[in-house]
């Protein structure tokens, strides 16, 4: 008898030491999947355009959950450093914008290429590269994911490049990765991002003419975040319908604040461009909580109303959240746990990138090239040499 309740207090005593939520969640029958309405897209040159409804698992919203939340306090911890001067130089945040970079991923494959312009933070996440990767290339230290010499604005990844700081430059560039995919016979598309602000230059035009001529497997992405820099779009351009853009190039406009609506429209896209149809053109409507860099407060062009309208009612975070219980896809105490996670792993990796050392002068050259034997670069004036090493 002794040795029945010496037994029974130890399992009351194993169920008390584990905390109350876990044992709630782990005991609660939860849905393995839920059909969700979607916006539907307008269309340029399209027939038909993505499916207006859209099945989610469980398992896929558990996970475009844990990342959203991730890019946005990885976000939140970079405003953070930088005000402490740990990170310097520029800095653009994309909070508010976590259904872009997360729907887009989800309707692509990982052999698929992306390329974007210096708001890339999430983008670089989202293409496998760890939060520690990160945050300690935005510090500068030797374990960033460009060893230190990139900063916010150049982080790269397999198959993605970039991270560019030049406004609308990378459009060009993305153009020839999806001539790349063609010449060499794979079945791969790029996404080549770019925002509102640059979709005003001329090479982006250029890009398409020559994408369309040769019928390149290219999705042309604009991230309409409604400002460039601190000019809205109604004042920049005299055209706001950016998925029109292409002209002669299909288009869809889509709500990128749902990251369903995001992941349904990019698989459409996707799928076009491997049936060798040519370039699509997609505008994401989002919108950034953050100012444009560090150095804009981000309520001089706009009102901290419009912004916590957008927080209050449009926040991809809490629409996912709200979706995922509902229909009883997961719990409020199941995703408050996937919370304090995240947090942890966000600090974990701030304090590796604040006490990670700098790189020495001596590597300054390297890594200019891939795979290229060791050769000379010439420093500030012509009597300092640097060794690059690949």
């Amino acid at each position: 008898m002794r040795k029945m309740l010496a037994a029974v207090s130890r399992v009351l005593s194993g169920a008390a030491q584990k905390p109350a939520s876990r044992v709630l969640v782990a005991s609660r029958n939860f849905a393995n999947d839920a059909t969700f309405e979607i916006k539907k897209c307008d269309l340029h040159r399209l027939e038909e355009g993505p499916p207006v409804t859209t099945v989610l698992t469980r398992e896929d919203g558990l996970k475009y959950y844990r990342m959203m939340q991730t890019v946005r306090r990885m976000e939140l911890k970079a405003d953070q450093l930088y005000k402490q001067k740990i990170i310097r130089g520029f800095c653009h945040l994309c909070d508010g914008q976590e259904a872009c970079c997360v729907g887009l991923e989800a309707g692509i494959n990982p052999t698929d290429h992306l390329i974007t312009a210096y708001r890339a933070h999430g983008f670089t996440f989202t293409r496998g590269l760890s939060v520690r990767e990160i945050l300690t290339e935005l510090t500068g230290r030797r374990g960033g994911c460009a060893k230190g010499k990139g900063g916010s604005m150049h982080m790269y990844a397999k198959n993605f490049y970039g991270g560019n700081g030049i406004v609308g430059a990378q459009v060009p560039l993305g153009a020839g990765i999806a001539l790349a995919c063609k010449y060499n016979g794979k079945d791969e598309v790029c996404l080549t991002l770019y925002g509102d602000g640059a979709a005003n230059q001329g090479q982006i035009f250029e890009a398409y003419n020559m994408a369309a001529l040769w019928k390149l497997p290219c999705i042309f992405i604009c991230e309409n975040n409604r400002y460039g820099m601190g000019t809205s779009v109604e004042r920049a351009a005299a055209s706001t319908d950016y998925y029109k853009r292409g002209d002669f190039i299909p288009g869809l406009r889509v709500d990128g604040m749902d990251v369903l609506c995001v992941r349904e429209a990019t698989r459409f896209a996707a799928a076009y461009c491997r049936s060798g149809k040519g370039p699509i053109l997609m505008e994401l409507q989002t919108y950034r909580y953050h100012g444009h860099s560090m150095s804009d407060p981000g309520v001089s062009y706009r009102t901290r109303e419009e912004i916590q309208e957008v927080r209050s009612k449009s926040d991809p975070i809490m629409l996912l959240k709200d979706r995922m219980v509902n229909s009883n896809l997961a719990s409020v105490e199941e995703l408050k746990e996937i919370d304090v996670e995240v947090r942890k792993e966000i600090e974990d990796a701030a304090q590796f990138a604040t006490a990670d050392p700098e790189p020495p002068l001596e590597e300054l050259g390297h890594h200019i090239y891939c795979s290229e034997p060791p050769f000379e670069v010439r420093g500030a004036n012509q009597w300092i040499k640097f060794k690059s090493v690949s």
